[in-house]
């Protein structure tokens, strides 16, 4: 009997080409025009405008993008690190946007596990993925914020402990089974007999875990317990080497490397690549050069971060559809690629809104 393909699977092209996503919010905030403007009308860095999230949501998916993914800021702390993220509450937002989507894979990159109740956790993932028939990845991460765990009453410098146990939880808790049995947590002391259960369970045996660089674990204990491995993107060279050691660290079938990467995408196709801050300033042409570099040495998936640039979002989820998508396609995304009917051009509104 086959079995049925994971949210994981959909990301990764058999053809060793990175398939492609995008960040949420799909917002230019941190744009030179944006930038501007948005001290102009004494508005703070790093809180991005929401006001068209949906559509945009709604927009990426029928164009193809293979995932769409939020990130978990608990605190929008403007002194230290001023970026709001993707503002919405994780899992909330995640409900909403399976309701909205119908294709994409939805992601968390990642959610800060030290600072939530990991049963919680537990059933919060599996009801998305549910919601969303089989489309959810749950990225986790440690944290690297110390000002929030004291908040929370947790210890900063535990966290790498508190990550460990929180994974065991989560997989205890999608575990299935036998009649009559429940979960068994020996850690706080609850045993199989006492028939204490999570539900919903996930569509598959388990949600899968994609963990966000080394969650202050070793390589080995990553190996183990994630699904796949989530990473900041690097030079190609250093970027070969990460991925070889993913490779090389890996228990059991290959796991899939996936990197977010801010992307500020020129109107001139012919712009030559040039690193930003994570990523690249670049014209689509060669924006494909890179992607296909980046898949030859061994990344499974790509997610754009759009908020470095200076066009409107739409333009752009346009012309990566029209231009690059068709280079780099995503299995059980039918259509990935094809532009619907576009919308008239124009800057979203600019009121705002929005580790």
């Amino acid at each position: 009997m086959s079995v049925a393909p994971t949210a994981l699977d959909r990301l990764v092209n058999p053809a060793s080409l990175p398939t492609l996503g995008l960040e949420l919010p799909l917002d230019n905030d941190w744009g030179a025009t944006r930038l501007r403007a948005d001290r102009a009308a004494g508005l703070p860095f790093g809180v991005p405008d929401l006001t068209r999230h949906g559509e945009l949501a709604r927009l990426a998916d029928a164009l193809g993008f293979a995932g769409l993914w939020v990130r978990d800021v608990p605190l929008y702390d403007p002194e230290q690190f001023g970026d709001a993220g993707s503002v919405f509450e994780t899992f909330t937002h995640l409900g909403h946007l399976a309701a909205v989507t119908e294709r994409a894979v939805l992601g968390t990159a990642a959610v800060v596990l030290p600072l939530r109740h990991p049963l919680l956790v537990a059933k919060a993932a599996a009801t998305v993925d549910v919601l969303s028939g089989g489309r959810f990845v749950l990225g986790l991460a440690s944290g690297d914020r110390p000002v929030e765990y004291p908040l929370f009453g947790e210890d900063f410098h535990g966290r790498g402990a508190a990550f460990r146990r929180g994974v065991e939880i989560l997989r205890a808790a999608w575990a299935r089974h036998p009649d009559g049995a429940g979960m068994e947590l020996p850690g706080l002391g609850l045993g199989a007999d006492r028939r204490l259960d999570v539900l919903p369970k996930p569509t598959g045996p388990s949600v899968p875990i994609a963990i966000a660089g080394h969650a202050r674990q070793s390589s080995e204990w990553i190996s183990r317990h994630a699904d796949a491995s989530l990473n900041y993107p690097r030079p190609l060279g250093a970027l070969r080497l990460k991925t070889q050691e993913w490779r090389e660290s890996a228990t059991g079938a290959a796991k899939p490397y996936l990197t977010p990467m801010q992307l500020d995408l020129t109107a001139d196709p012919d712009t030559a690549a040039t690193p930003i801050r994570l990523g690249l300033r670049t014209g689509h042409r060669a924006l494909i050069g890179h992607l296909r570099a980046m898949g030859e040495v061994g990344v499974a998936h790509v997610s754009f971060n759009l908020r470095p640039g200076d066009r409107p979002v739409t333009d752009v989820l346009h012309e990566l559809a029209e231009t690059v998508l068709p280079h780099f396609p995503s299995p059980g995304a039918p259509g990935a690629g094809r532009s619907p009917e576009r919308p008239a051009r124009g800057h979203p509104t600019q009121t705002s809104a929005l580790h």
